[in-house]
């Protein structure tokens, strides 16, 4: 199904193909266009929703495998290998095929409450709030706030008592479950994470297509472990860019933000791939 010497690009959404405030991939459109007729499979992995996810793919016309939630599910267009995918949780949904790698959503949701009152650091996350709070916080639209809360796998909060963070965060390693920090929230997950996610799916397309180079494009904390495992990391230029490239210090830095950024990276690469 794929060419031979294939690259694969798993790219994180916010900050990074999208722009961080408006949430447009419109300065990205050269870049999606070559790697369209190049044949290159574009794997979105985000902290996202497979419900905001969905609609984000037909409008970039994308038909690759995808990450949601931090790493929490891979979900796979039904045919789309012809290796069999052997993963004995996956389920089968709307000619999707969900693998789920993380811990439920309601556990989550209820390690979050019980950290927080051992600690006594207030939280709020997604779960407190309605969809329009969720909107004044992110920009988001109200509908697409609604979508961001349809959550699996991963539940973002913001730490009110900001100044006793780490009490938190500890008490949340107490009851056995992972943080990390996004563009914009904290985030709890299970044993998942981006970068069990990526290996997992780059290991199919190594069944499928033989030699395949892989190439991570990230933007905050929550991406260094993604950037970790691929073959070719690039971060995108940030205030945060410095602390990522201390965690993964062969990855390159692009020289301006966002899909712009985005856009220049993956322009270069294609045209100095053999």
């Amino acid at each position: 199904m794929f060419p031979r010497r294939q690259l694969v690009v798993f790219s994180d959404l916010d900050g990074t193909l999208l722009d961080h405030d408006t949430y447009s991939f419109d300065a990205a459109r050269p870049a999606l266009e070559r790697l369209g007729q190049a044949g290159v499979p574009l794997v979105l992995c985000t902290s996202k929703t497979r419900a905001e996810v969905e609609p984000l793919r037909a409008a970039l016309d994308n038909d690759s495998p995808f990450i949601v939630e931090n790493g929490g599910a891979i979900v796979i267009p039904d045919g789309y290998f012809s290796v069999e995918i052997d993963a004995a949780a996956s389920e089968r949904s709307e000619g999707m095929v969900i693998v789920p790698l993380g811990d439920p959503y309601e556990a989550l949701v209820a390690a979050l409450a019980r950290a927080s009152r051992e600690s006594g650091v207030r939280v709020r996350g997604f779960a407190d709030m309605t969809d329009a709070e969720v909107a004044e916080v992110t920009g988001l639209s109200l509908g697409d706030a609604r979508l961001a809360r349809r959550r699996d796998f991963d539940e973002p909060f913001e730490i009110i008592d900001a100044d006793r963070a780490d009490a938190l965060l500890a008490a949340i390693e107490r009851e056995g479950k992972r943080w990390t920090t996004g563009g914009r929230f904290h985030h709890i997950t299970g044993a998942a994470n981006k970068a069990a996610a990526v290996r997992w799916l780059a290991e199919l397309y190594r069944r499928e297509a033989g030699a395949v180079t892989t190439v991570g494009v990230g933007d905050a904390p929550n991406d260094a472990e993604l950037l970790g495992v691929v073959d070719i990391p690039i971060v995108m230029a940030s205030g945060r860019a410095d602390e990522i490239v201390r965690l993964v210090p062969r990855a390159t830095v692009t020289r301006v933000p966002g899909p712009a950024g985005w856009n220049e990276a993956m322009l270069v690469l294609l045209d100095s791939w053999p």
